[in-house]
């Protein structure tokens, strides 16, 4: 028998329509799903008019990661994340790094993982002394109902909750995660995010991940809205999005309707799943977007993939100082003390730094 049949929970956010139809309203897809179908992540299916999650309780893979490896570089640097995910996607990347993983139940029309629950996670983090929680390698919105629970166990432990997404939640499940929906806005769960932003053309969402960029942009002005430290990735993909003019509107976004003390990571690029056709990110491009953040006026612009090129540094935003030092994902030297360069006490923005 599939695990999937093993245990199913209801789903949330869904609403009932005509001829025992739903619509899901967990991310910007919104599928409307017939009776004995599932939706386009392939983990949610409509049996006789309820809407199902099939990946509650199921994780496939459980590890400790530095926090440094979401990336998220100004949330409790140097901390240990425990990260776990599901099977499952709501995006079809054609450059995918974990495609095994997160398109399984698409390409393979299965499900797999050993049952935990919520309280085993935690105790889990809590036995590795990790700071947080990371939903994280597949999207963590597809496991909404797990993570949420998994959250609000945590955050009763002292542990925080972070995602590694690519922002195609809905407003409702933004606003069920950080309490508003319940009508109390002082619980909220997710406490950190690093979002995807994997391009800033329309027609390449479609083409190459077969969604829309504009869902993705009200999700990180809903996220800071909220409350939520918002770290952004760019996957800087050559052909694709890698024009000074595509790389300067991502910067200019970030800086003007997020804030220029959001920090930007730019990665590089390396052959997988379906896009082979192309080879590394030259280290010429990444070194100029860098530039092109800068010059957005972005505090915090980082390049990863590329260590011989040092920038994983965060320097002072004020006297241009190292104030944390990284190779790869380790922080190897630490300036700052209470949230202030020890250089020149400027505040150096973040949670936990």
């Amino acid at each position: 028998m599939d695990i999937a049949e093993l245990k199913m929970k209801e789903a949330l956010l869904y609403e009932q329509l005509d001829g025992q139809r739903v619509r899901c309203n967990l991310c910007a897809q919104r599928c409307t799903i017939a009776a004995g179908h599932k939706g386009i992540c392939r983990v949610r299916e409509n049996r006789d008019g309820t809407l199902y999650t099939l990946v509650y309780g199921i994780p496939l893979s459980q590890a400790v990661d530095p926090i440094e490896k979401k990336p998220l570089f100004h949330f409790y640097p140097g901390s240990g994340a425990y990260s776990i995910a599901t099977a499952g996607c709501n995006f079809r990347c054609t450059f995918c790094q974990n495609a095994d993983i997160s398109q399984m139940p698409r390409t393979q029309g299965q499900i797999v993982g050993r049952q935990a629950s919520p309280e085993e996670i935690v105790r889990s983090a809590r036995r590795s002394n990790s700071r947080s929680i990371a939903y994280t390698y597949t999207e963590p919105t597809i496991f909404f109902e797990y993570s949420y629970d998994i959250a609000r166990l945590a955050h009763a432990a002292g542990i925080a909750s972070v995602y590694v997404t690519n922002g195609y939640m809905t407003t409702e499940m933004l606003e069920l995660f950080q309490g508003q929906a319940a009508g109390d806005e002082h619980e909220s769960w997710l406490d950190a995010a690093n979002v995807d932003l994997k391009a800033f053309r329309d027609e390449t969402y479609k083409q190459v991940c077969g969604a829309r960029l504009q869902p993705v942009l009200d999700s990180l002005k809903k996220m800071k809205e909220l409350g939520v430290w918002v770290e952004v990735t760019t996957l800087v993909v050559p052909g694709m999005n890698d024009s000074e003019a595509e790389l300067g509107d991502i910067a200019r976004f970030i800086a003007t309707e997020l804030g220029v003390e959001t920090p930007w990571h730019i990665s590089r690029f390396h052959p997988d799943f379906e896009m082979t056709d192309r080879g590394p990110t030259p280290a010429a491009t990444l070194r100029r977007a860098y530039e092109i953040g800068l010059e957005a006026g972005l505090h915090y612009v980082y390049v990863g993939n590329l260590p011989e090129a040092h920038l994983e540094d965060t320097l002072c935003p004020q006297c241009g100082h190292t104030v944390i030092g990284r190779w790869g994902f380790w922080v190897k030297q630490r300036h700052i003390e209470a949230g202030r360069c020890t250089f020149c006490g400027s505040v150096i923005d973040g949670v936990g730094m």
